[in-house]
């Protein structure tokens, strides 16, 4: 049985357990509190040496580290990973833009504001730039989705998995989606999905 090391209030981890769920393989779920330090751990860096979740065990103990590859992973062969080779390209653009223009800023305003009591004086410094590079990220969404139903082929797949986990979650941030309507229905329509579970979900 695969084996997932997690941090439940994690957008990243989350992609991992909503695709897990919506195909409807078994796993066990192991907690790593990351703001305990549980995965900077020697046990732990030695499955994942950059001592991040979420990381995920093999049934042969294979370790495989970061979201989007353990998505590719788990999602090969299925209708969630497209077989178009143009739509699998546009998957990964997609994918490649969450984490790099979308997680960055909406993920990290959210962390901050979700989990912290109080902001250290460099965090409220970066908070608003943080906050406008995030904006800018919906933005992209909202332009995409007035046209598509979904990102990719018009059809639910790993990009919506990859973006919705953290977007569902942007007010906790901050954030207000109150001016992106179609970012909003394009929410519900995801967790309309077959075998949806919420962030919180525990197999």
């Amino acid at each position: 049985m695969l084996t997932l090391y997690d941090f439940m209030g994690s957008g990243n981890g989350y992609k991992v357990r909503l695709l897990l769920a919506q195909l409807g393989t078994p796993y066990k779920l192991v907690e790593r509190d990351i703001l305990k330090g549980e995965t900077r751990t020697p046990e732990f860096l030695a499955k994942n040496p950059n001592g991040r979740i979420p990381t995920l065990e093999l049934e042969d103990g294979t370790h495989l580290a970061e979201s989007d590859a353990i998505l590719w992973y788990l999602a090969e062969g299925t209708a969630f990973a497209p077989a178009d080779r143009l739509q699998r390209a546009q998957t990964l653009q997609w994918m490649f833009f969450e984490q790099y223009s979308h997680e960055p800023h909406i993920a990290v305003a959210r962390f901050w504001r979700h989990f912290f009591a109080k902001l250290s004086p460099a965090q409220e410094l970066e908070l608003p730039a943080r906050m406008e590079k995030g904006y800018a990220a919906l933005g992209v969404m909202e332009k995409h989705l007035a046209r598509h139903q979904y990102f990719v082929g018009d059809r639910y797949g790993l990009a919506d998995v990859a973006l919705y986990a953290y977007t569902h979650v942007a007010p906790e941030g901050n954030f207000d989606l109150d001016h992106y309507p179609h970012t909003c229905a394009w929410l519900a329509r995801v967790a309309a999905q077959p075998g949806h579970v919420s962030i919180d979900h525990k197999n």
